[in-house]
């Protein structure tokens, strides 16, 4: 394997020139620089990584805490957190949190330990006393998605409350006045807004959400299976079930086909947090999207900001509603107050 005096040699310059080079040192002049980029080349020289963030105190990694990577959520909003690092030249370590506080804190412990640049976190909880303490201590830190109260840094998400407006705007346009919710967990940010925008919304069109119609999940499947087997169940079920994620919205869809009921004939199914699986379920799904790609470039070049001396602001960006057919908007029967 070359080393830097190999390709000092081969350069015909210094070991200090190339170590120059190597750092961006805009001492170098352009001739010198190319000799030692062609050297490196020839030789595949490589770079001692760590040996480098001993002496810059920059490892060029940042960390990246998402709360499941079995969503599709995240998996594509880590892809593109990886992508916008790449093109601004850092690495990404993810640590998958699986909506466990404890593997969550476990999770950032590790990636502080391996002196990372930065730490992107969905939390998957609010009560994390990791992450007040790292933030508070100087650690570069954005929140992404998520975030906790009284944390004083970036962070970077999507504000759903217009689109679950318009969704309640369109689901009363449709003629259905009994909305159910299967919530994500209380102890997240978008777990509360995301239930409290649903009961604003329908607020506005003068109806209520019974406690009845309000179902505690946990952001996984199964919890969206068991909160609409309840549904299901009762005297009067809802028209329409609210899940407040895509995997939620996976699970209430199984539960109405165990009972032999079809979507959206004999009830209609809504998700936050759109999918590419949407359209191709059978009736494909009206759901809400947000920009998961601008949202993972947003939070690295809000990190990286940081890291470099910047002071970024919070960025909030817009969920849009996407509406297909799962909710009777293709029935010829449908009541309509269009």
């Amino acid at each position: 394997m070359a080393s830097i005096k190999d390709v000092a040699a081969e350069a015909g310059v210094s070991v200090a020139t190339v170590s120059r080079v190597l750092n961006s040192h805009p001492s170098v002049s352009p001739d010198a620089r190319a000799r030692v980029l062609a050297a490196v080349d020839v030789l595949g020289y490589r770079p001692n990584a760590v040996a480098r963030s001993l002496r810059t105190d920059q490892t060029r990694t940042l960390g990246l805490v998402i709360s499941d990577v079995l969503n599709p959520y995240f998996t594509e909003l880590a892809r593109f957190v990886e992508e916008e690092a790449r093109a601004l030249g850092y690495s990404v370590i993810i640590g998958n949190a699986d909506e466990r506080p404890d593997l969550q804190e476990h999770h950032v412990r590790s990636l502080l330990d391996r002196r990372i640049d930065g730490l992107l976190v969905s939390p998957a909880d609010g009560s994390s006393p990791l992450m007040p303490g790292s933030a508070g201590s100087g650690t570069p830190m954005v929140f992404v998605d998520r975030w906790i109260q009284g944390v004083d840094v970036p962070v970077v998400r999507a504000d759903g409350r217009g689109a679950i407006r318009d969704l309640v705007a369109h689901l009363h346009r449709l003629g259905h006045r009994r909305l159910a919710i299967v919530a994500g967990p209380a102890a997240t940010t978008t777990g509360n807004e995301r239930v409290e925008a649903f009961r604003e919304a329908l607020r506005e069109y003068g109806l209520a959400l019974p406690d009845a119609y309000i179902g505690q999940g946990d952001f996984q499947a199964d919890s969206g299976r068991r909160v609409t087997e309840r549904f299901l169940a009762l005297p009067e079920p809802p028209e329409i079930v609210f899940a407040a994620d895509n995997l939620m919205a996976l699970g209430a869809l199984d539960a109405i086909r165990a009972r032999g009921l079809r979507v959206p004939r004999d009830i209609g199914l809504a998700a936050f947090d759109d999918i590419p699986w949407f359209l191709h379920t059978d009736p494909p799904i009206t759901a809400i999207a947000q920009p998961t790609g601008e949202l993972g470039r947003a939070a690295v070049r809000a990190l990286v900001d940081i890291v470099e001396g910047r002071s970024p602001q919070s960025v909030t960006l817009p969920a849009r509603l996407v509406v297909r057919s799962s909710c009777g908007e293709h029935d010829p029967n449908r009541r309509s107050n269009l």
